[in-house]
């Protein structure tokens, strides 16, 4: 079995080719409501960590620094937390740690971050919950509902 190297990089165009591929694949699998492929200007500026086997990214997570306004009810007012924007594992490496690894990588690496946040809008919420709750062992906050009620308008 090969090594999986865990590690944070720099954007270049090989990176962001990449990421725009998989976040494409991602698009394709329409497994998260609203979701829509990445543009360069949706990765810039975040911090961009990777999973590799064989030289070859598997795994991506990116996300950036933010200081919470309007968030009291888990933190104090100006608290700086790290906001992960996606996590994404491809298709034929999920279901082997390689999610949870990459996101306790991040943990090792933010020095300064009280809390790390996200939000998910995945069509799959007991095995997102799953991952996040029980793996990562992440607090639930909040959660935004729908029903529709009148059939036959669809977006």
């Amino acid at each position: 079995m090969s090594e999986i190297d865990y590690k944070e990089v720099i954007l270049d165009e090989e990176i962001l080719s990449c990421l725009i591929a998989f976040s494409c694949d991602w698009e394709k699998e329409n497994s998260t409501y609203g979701y829509r492929a990445n543009t360069k200007e949706d990765i810039e500026g975040n911090r961009i960590f990777v999973a590799e086997k064989e030289g070859q990214i598997i795994a991506y997570l990116f996300g950036h620094q933010e200081h919470s306004e309007n968030m009291r009810s888990i933190m104090k007012e100006g608290t700086l937390f790290f906001e992960v924007e996606e996590l994404y594992v491809i298709p034929k490496e999920r279901n082997q740690g390689i999610g949870t690894k990459l996101f306790r990588y991040l943990e090792e690496i933010l020095s300064e971050e009280e809390y790390i946040v996200l939000s998910t809008a995945t069509k799959n919420y007991k095995s997102i919950l799953h991952f996040y709750l029980d793996e990562l062992d992440m607090e639930f906050w909040s959660a935004r509902l729908y029903k529709r009620i009148r059939k036959g308008h669809s977006v």
